[in-house]
């Protein structure tokens, strides 16, 4: 007798298809680089954008040594002081004292309160409104005595107008900064004899600069560019004024030159944001469970360890 094959028949070998995930990204993307090329050519076409012009001075003498020097002069101080003056109007805000609180808070209401163009041109109106100063006696013989108009200080007049509009915002960073640091921090430093500073230099800030650096680093970009209004003191030597107000009305060409102001803004931007992610990176240390690649080495040199000697 034949056996009879009873078996169902094999199926169809199944066939991996792989679909296009999200298509509708991709033809976005393609038509954001088709636009971007579109522009790129345009702009490399175009008579108006003077690109002789803005290769002629990008690498001027007097655009590196005296704009972009006076650039980084005027953001560095301006930091500097702000930061300093941060701390102050930060620990008058966290301080008990009503007085410190009351001045600290009326501070910030006005210079976070009212446009930094509108400040920078008042300090640049300082020497007519107090042409001279007296120190001495009232109604009585004058000790010191100096003529302001007698004297030309913009540059330091700008940056006073920057560091003073600075500081109220660095307080409010440097107080967050430090709240978000749990009491039990400090209560734990003081437990162990440490003093009011020795707890805020050890224990409270290093933990707080995860906070306060990257907004800091931030403003520290933002005064960069802010340092372009420093024309309302009025200061012309820094960037935007050596290219902008000075070759521009020379050359009756502002297009290339604002084109390359904005250039070398783009460029010590780019520097400031890696100098501000490995800041970041390293104040971060500890804060993420993730292990490092140092991390995992040790850790697995230590099991080996572990396994040679049971």
């Amino acid at each position: 007798m034949t056996d009879v094959d009873t078996s169902s028949p094999a199926a169809p070998a199944a066939i991996d298809a792989v679909p296009l995930r999200h298509p509708w990204r991709w033809v976005a993307a393609v038509v954001i680089v088709f636009l971007l090329a579109l522009f790129l050519y345009g702009a490399a076409t175009n008579d108006a954008y003077r690109w002789s012009t803005y290769w002629e001075y990008l690498f001027n003498e007097r655009v590196l040594v005296v704009g972009v020097v006076n650039t980084l002069q005027l953001t560095i101080y301006s930091m500097v002081l702000a930061i300093a003056l941060g701390v102050l109007l930060a620990v008058m805000r966290l301080s008990p004292n009503p007085v410190f609180k009351a001045v600290s808070w009326v501070y910030l209401w006005i210079f976070r309160g009212t446009p930094v163009y509108v400040q920078l041109v008042f300090w640049g109106l300082l020497p007519t409104i107090y042409q001279n100063i007296r120190l001495g006696v009232p109604f009585g013989p004058a000790f010191f005595e100096m003529n302001l108009q007698a004297l030309s200080i913009p540059f330091l007049l700008a940056i006073l107008g920057l560091a003073l509009n600075e500081a109220a915002y660095m307080a409010e960073i440097i107080r967050a900064g430090i709240s978000s640091v749990p009491e039990g921090q400090a209560e734990a430093s003081t437990a162990l004899g440490m003093s009011w500073g020795m707890t805020m230099r050890r224990t409270v800030l290093p933990q707080a600069m995860r906070v306060i650096i990257p907004p800091t680093g931030n403003e520290v970009i933002s005064m960069l560019k802010t340092t372009s209004l420093v024309t309302a003191v009025p200061f012309t030597l820094d960037l935007y004024g050596i290219t902008s107000r000075e070759i521009a009305a020379r050359t009756f060409e502002p297009v290339p030159l604002l084109l390359v102001a904005a250039t070398w803004y783009l460029v010590i931007t780019s520097v400031l944001m890696v100098g501000q992610y490995y800041l970041e990176r390293y104040y971060s240390r500890g804060a993420s469970r993730k292990l490092t690649t140092k991390q995992l080495e040790a850790l697995a040199k230590a099991q080996t360890v572990g396994e040679a000697h049971p």
